[in-house]
């Protein structure tokens, strides 16, 4: 099946590497201060960052795009990428990194349970979370470092949701006009579930965040009838939520 138009996001990938490999990474030596339960929160986070994607990019194989399946590989690689800068993160402010986590495990099975519609929209839920969640990170503390970290990640995942947006475009035109509102209906449904299980597991380090769990969970909300949209009827500028 042919999807076109994803070696715009091959290409933009292959910029954003290159353009991170000229600028060099964060100052690690200068360490992190963090309060513990934000510490415990980055913890959980890094975990879910750090997969191989072995099973999405073999769905993306299957779907025929050359393209598509090349943008995804970079995707996978910016998401490991995550995963070590967190893990550094920790490292900086000596804190060991997580073997697994309970969530993490939940997601991954969700993903892995059907084909690939079903994988990319569990792991936008995932997304359009950890948007709120880098956010509150990069704008809720004083610690420098932190910051930086966070801001790089938040970068990426501007990116990463109106990609997988429009491949979603694509994967739910193939489903008949009547089901495909629903579909995303009950999309937000469980993006709404998962933001208010993250808002309870990561409470404490979201106050000292200072967003607290109400805000984020209402945050996360307004965001994704902009998801919806932009996988339902994309336009050029559909995406325009601001970091």
């Amino acid at each position: 099946m042919h999807t076109g138009g994803f070696a715009k996001w091959a290409r933009r990938f292959e910029d954003e590497r290159e353009r991170r490999r000229v600028q060099g990474g964060p100052d690690w030596e200068q360490g992190a201060t963090l309060h513990p339960v934000v510490w415990a929160s980055i913890q959980r986070f890094q975990v879910g960052e750090d997969g191989d994607g072995a099973g999405l990019v073999g769905k993306a194989d299957e779907a025929g795009d050359g393209d598509y399946a090349r943008a995804v590989r970079l995707f996978v690689a910016e998401e490991q990428n995550h995963a070590r800068l967190l893990a550094r993160l920790l490292a900086a402010g000596g804190a060991p990194t997580l073997t697994g986590h309970w969530s993490d495990t939940v997601f991954v099975r969700l993903r892995r349970l059907m084909g690939l519609r079903m994988e990319l929209l569990v792991l936008m839920i995932a997304e359009v979370v950890a948007l709120r969640y880098y956010r509150a990170l990069r704008d809720g503390t004083d610690d420098s470092l932190t910051s930086d970290v966070a801001g790089w990640i938040l970068s990426d995942e501007q990116r990463h949701v109106p990609f997988h947006c429009e491949r979603l475009h694509t994967s739910l035109a193939e489903l008949p006009r009547a089901m495909r509102r629903p579909v995303m209906a009950l999309w937000q449904l469980l993006l709404l579930a998962v933001s208010l299980i993250v808002a309870l597991d990561h409470g404490p380090a979201l106050r000292r965040l200072d967003i607290g769990r109400l805000r984020f969970v209402a945050d996360v909300a307004a965001s994704s009838g902009e998801v919806v949209s932009a996988v339902l009827s994309p336009r050029s500028d559909a995406w325009t939520s601001a970091g």
